[in-house]
């Protein structure tokens, strides 16, 4: 009883204490709506709630005797714009492409430029100009919220993609390029960044983590470039194009912008050398071909010429001065006429798109000639820099250059590859060296194309929400995840590509993805006319039988004749998954089949030795 009575008397100032903290709850939430009512201008002082205003998401207000019990329904379509963009700046940003997508008026509000101004301003608080566009601010954040590189080791346990450290400072990611020991990130306003430590040797092995800080090498940049061979250990240093004011007039102020070449080396970032141009002449790319002791500088100018100069990379740490020729290249100078888009390069050739979609090649070793033609013929040792123009059917938007062989995508999207084939690196399904650009034709409208030493990869769009990457080639070293045995055709390889993914690039011992999305910036793909389709079964017009200008019946027959010949249950599934690779299907009908296989492969058990089938199979 006693302890009883003290738990009574214990609840009596309790029971004080919550009504006090309740009457304090109610002043502020009456004090909140009371400010909220003012600033909307929702009611009178003396009046009350008898607003006549109807809209389309809730329809005529009523009264205050009609809505007693009801609550007090309220569109967002009478607060203010300004504080309806307020309120929406504050929600991530898939958050608010999902609420744009909902009706008009939220698509309306949520793709006004002041909801993606205070976007970019809090994901980017240090950006001071916004950029250049229709919507500079929209396309200013959506960069910096979709700007990452990721990177994937190709040995060692964990067999997944890691994101490197984000710089505060750049403004999207636009170009990147790893290194022996780090990688180099361009941005939209011509930043370029240091980020250092990405690679580690621990007891002899090399791993790769996440790189842990980054520096600001110099600003101003509009293309940098390094030894263009696969392997990063030769490269020793970074050529970056930039533009500095230079003085006019030696003891005055005044000064004008000068397009220059400084070069840095990679394991420091230190500058080491600089060459400066007559401000006439603006260059907007650089590319390296040659040996350290004849390398060769191609600098593309603004109206599509080409320039060249040629450097000694042996003597650049030495402090000195000289002079240097700069001199037209010969695609330029025999042919005026041409307007050079751009251009890429490996050791020894070099290959220009013009703004027409032309392509034409500089090669300059007989061995990587032979591999890309199949011949020696027209090679002349002593006139290297003669351009060869290639026999394309369409304009090609955009190439990749490997060690010996190359990749073209045309405006309709399709694929041609060319060159050397020894380890299926061409995608067309055999190991046959092709010396004319052959179309790959289960691939089409890529996002970006790769080729490397002996394989290549391909980024495309598998789904309205999703990407995969594709590669074919040598698989040796993990190169292409999930295939350690290679392929001689474009298979989808075991890697999780991020949703933005725009670039890729790989080394001997890592995968790289750059993820950037420009609002601007689309492949500008066309479709292709029905009269210039080959391989379609198109039915004839006077007895409607289909026809077969590929061939597909007769090979076929030959695929049969192949499995017929195979004397194991094993060999033939074996045989099967080669065909399926031969075949011209999808990436995702070309997966199917070989889960397939390989499910009834494992169910067999190893299967012994069978005998041919009969003939009425």
């Amino acid at each position: 009883i006693v302890w009883e009575s003290q738990q009574e008397g214990g609840q009596g100032p309790r029971r004080q204490e919550g009504r006090s903290r309740e009457g304090a709850i109610r002043m502020v939430r009456r004090s909140q709506r009371r400010k909220l009512q003012k600033f909307t201008r929702l009611c009178g002082r003396e009046e009350g709630l008898r607003m006549k205003r109807s809209c389309p998401s809730c329809g005529p207000e009523l009264g205050v005797e009609e809505k007693k019990g009801k609550g007090n329904p309220i569109s967002i379509q009478l607060f203010p714009p300004e504080l309806v963009e307020h309120i929406i700046s504050f929600l991530p940003v898939r958050d608010l492409v999902a609420l744009g997508q909902t009706c008009r008026y939220f698509h309306e509000v949520c793709d006004a430029e002041g909801v993606w101004r205070r976007i970019c301003r809090r994901l980017s608080p240090r950006l001071r100009d916004q950029g250049s566009g229709v919507r500079p601010w929209k396309r200013a954040a959506i960069l910096n919220y979709t700007k990452g590189l990721y990177f994937q080791a190709f040995g060692g346990r964990r067999q997944c993609l890691s994101k490197s450290v984000a710089p505060l400072l750049a403004h999207g990611y636009r170009r990147f390029l790893p290194t022996k020991d780090h990688v180099f990130i361009l941005d939209y306003v011509g930043t370029l960044f240091f980020l250092k430590n990405a690679l580690v040797s621990t007891l002899g092995q090399v791993q790769w983590k996440r790189a842990c800080r980054y520096v600001v090498l110099c600003r101003g940049a509009k293309d940098f470039a390094s030894d263009p061979r696969c392997d990063t250990v030769y490269r020793k240093y970074l050529y970056v194009l930039a533009t500095r004011e230079q003085q006019e007039v030696v003891g005055t102020t005044s000064s004008r912008a000068s397009d220059c070449v400084e070069v840095y080396l990679q394991s420091s970032g230190q500058r080491v050398f600089k060459m400066t141009f007559h401000h006439s002449m603006t260059f907007k790319q650089i590319v390296l071909v040659g040996q350290e002791t004849q390398r060769s500088l191609l600098l593309l100018t603004e109206e599509g010429k080409i320039y060249s100069l040629v450097v000694n990379e042996t003597q650049l740490d030495q402090p000195r001065s000289y002079t240097v020729q700069l001199a037209l290249r010969k695609v330029s100078h025999y042919l005026p006429h041409l307007r050079v888009a751009c251009m890429t390069s490996n050791q020894s050739s070099t290959l220009y798109v013009t703004d027409q979609g032309g392509v034409y090649f500089e090669v300059h070793t007989p061995g990587v000639y032979r591999d890309l033609f199949g011949t020696l013929q027209a090679f002349d040792p002593l006139d290297q820099q003669m351009p060869l123009a290639l026999s394309l059917p369409a304009k090609i938007l955009f190439c990749a250059l490997g060690y010996n062989h190359l990749g073209l995508v045309d405006e309709f999207g399709r694929i041609f590859m060319q060159g050397n084939n020894r380890y299926g690196q061409l995608g067309t399904g055999d190991k046959m060296d092709r010396g004319e650009p052959t179309q790959v034709r289960y691939l089409q409208r890529p996002i970006t194309l790769w080729c490397g030493l002996n394989h290549s990869l391909v980024l495309s769009q598998s789904s309205e929400f999703s990407k995969e990457l594709l590669g074919c080639g040598c698989g040796a070293g993990g190169r292409l995840p999930g295939w350690p045995k290679g392929s001689a055709s474009f298979v989808k390889l075991q890697v999780k590509v991020p949703l933005c993914a725009c670039a890729l690039c790989a080394t001997r011992e890592c995968l790289y993805i750059l993820s950037s999305h420009d609002i601007e910036q689309h492949t500008p793909y066309r479709d292709l006319p029905a009269s210039r389709v080959v391989g379609t079964p198109e039915p004839s017009l006077g007895t409607g039988a289909p026809q077969d200008p590929g061939g597909m019946a007769q090979a076929c027959e030959e695929y049969l004749s192949q499995i017929h010949s195979c004397h194991t249950l094993q060999d033939r599934m074996e045989k099967m998954k080669e065909i399926v690779g031969w075949m011209p299907l999808m990436a995702a009908q070309k997966d199917f089949f070989w889960e397939a296989l390989d499910m009834l492969q494992k169910a067999e058990g190893g299967g012994g030795a069978v005998g041919p089938p009969a003939p009425e199979t």
